[in-house]
């Protein structure tokens, strides 16, 4: 049974339990109109075909829910009514199988299902709906069309490309040429592909009413490709999910009721297409603009022109993506500013006009941004000293626009006070016990940027 027969069947019993539940809570009460046709027919979740010659193809292999919405000529009465469902060989159109859903909601989806001995793989039955109310009947539903399938493709696909090989370190920047075979298996009509190794699962949403919503999944084309001709082959122009390092994709065949063939994968290896990225000032400093260059690798942009870079930065104080156009010539300049307190990290890729994105090329810059702390009465990591004898602590700033100092000693409630002009500033302590100390502190920028703290540890005699 393949992921996708697994997936409706997983729906349609869903859907039966809570069209169950809906009919457990509405009261019955007795009939006062006449029973209706049922409308909105579907079977296996999909839609129902009224036509003899383009059946709807359907893995039944735990059977085969039929639904409709049954209805009556007085939908107010909120009559329990019942659906009668009965199916036939379309080469035997005595030997019927019928099957009845009870106690359902005028208005809502009413499923049953026909039972898998029923239904012979290969086999086109048509099936068709009515409403009950007591003895009363409505007109049957024309009838609708299934083939029954519960054979998946035989053989895994087959999968080559012509300008990735799989052996070899390919230059990035072409989309990726794929060329899906059936394999010999004959009733191939597209592939479902994922660059993960677990393919998405075929499934149909259910909306109100519980009436299905089908939809057909090759309109979703990142991850289904129809097949091209008749042989069940298909091609495949795809831009990978990163641009180097090794990759792989996996696909399987589906037949016309969406069973699976097992999977299959390719591998290919792509080179690095990383930009290069050069700051105007080898060290910007802190909390100053800074300028680079975006320069594209050559050979991608030989391939397909870059268009535009993604600059991303982290470790500073607003970590941000932004997206810088680049000049014909595939190069560009963006302008940031880097505020981290321990330094700064720029990641920055590439994008092509064929909609090649590369891999990232980093750039980083270290930063110190806590104070320098010395004293000549309490030196660091050293004694000196007492009880009662002041110090003056001398504090200095290793970047620009400090207006402010905090401190504590051992954890006592903060402090702050004002830097100079020139983000100097002295604090004079008095201990009033023997024993070992911590100073922490911290600078605060006119711009109300905190920055990072320092420990400065020593000990009063």
């Amino acid at each position: 049974m393949s992921i996708g027969a697994r997936s409706r069947a997983v729906l349609a019993s869903l859907g039966t339990l809570g069209l169950a539940l809906a009919a457990a809570v509405s009261p019955a009460s007795a009939a006062t109109g006449t029973p209706t046709t049922p409308t909105h027919l579907f079977n296996g979740n999909r839609n129902c075909s009224t036509d003899a010659d383009r059946p709807t193809y359907l893995w039944a292999g735990t059977g085969l829910v039929v639904e409709g919405v049954p209805g009556t000529t007085d939908p107010a009465g909120n009559p329990s009514v019942s659906v009668r469902y009965q199916a036939w060989p379309v080469t035997d159109p005595t030997h019927l199988t019928t099957v009845t859903r009870d106690h359902a909601s005028t208005g809502f989806e009413a499923p049953a299902t026909l039972p898998a001995e029923a239904l012979a793989d290969g086999q086109t039955y048509a099936w068709q709906a009515q409403t009950v109310i007591g003895s009363a009947a409505s007109d049957w539903s024309a009838p609708c069309y299934v083939t029954i399938d519960d054979t998946r493709p035989a053989n895994a696909p087959t999968i080559t490309s012509p300008n990735y090989p799989p052996d070899v370190w390919n230059q990035g920047g072409d989309r990726v040429e794929f060329r899906l075979g059936a394999n010999g298996a004959d009733d191939v009509t597209g592939y479902e592909f994922s660059w993960q190794q677990d393919l998405p699962v075929i499934g149909t949403s259910i909306g109100d009413y519980g009436i299905p919503q089908p939809t057909d999944p090759y309109d979703d084309t990142r991850y289904f490709k129809r097949a091209d001709t008749s042989d069940g082959s298909a091609t495949l122009s795809l831009v990978p999910p990163r641009g180097s390092g090794v990759l792989t994709l996996w696909v399987r065949s589906l037949d016309r009721a969406y069973n699976g063939s097992a999977i299959t994968s390719y591998t290919f290896r792509v080179g690095s297409t990383a930009p290069t990225v050069t700051p105007a000032d080898p060290s910007p400093g802190f909390g100053e603009p800074a300028t680079f260059s975006l320069v594209p690798d050559p050979a991608l942009q030989a391939k397909s022109p870059v268009v535009s870079y993604s600059v991303r930065t982290t470790g500073g104080a607003d970590d941000k993506t932004v997206e810088v156009p680049a000049a014909a010539d595939g190069t560009a300049e963006t302008t940031l500013t880097l505020d981290g307190l321990y330094g700064e990290r720029l990641w920055v890729s590439s994008k092509s006009a064929d909609g090649w994105v590369s891999d990232e090329a980093t750039w980083s810059v270290s930063y110190d941004t806590s104070p320098t702390v010395a004293s000549d009465v309490y030196p660091e990591y050293g004694s000196g000293g007492g009880a009662g004898v002041p110090g003056a602590f001398t504090l200095t700033p290793k970047v620009k626009d400090v207006v402010s100092y905090t401190y504590s000693f051992n954890g006592d409630p903060e402090v702050t006070i004002p830097a100079s002009a020139d983000g100097t500033a002295s604090l004079d302590w008095t201990p009033s016990t023997a024993g070992d100390y911590d100073l922490m502190v911290y600078a605060t920028t006119g711009a109300g940027s905190r920055l990072a703290p320092y420990d400065y540890y020593f000990t009063v005699n």
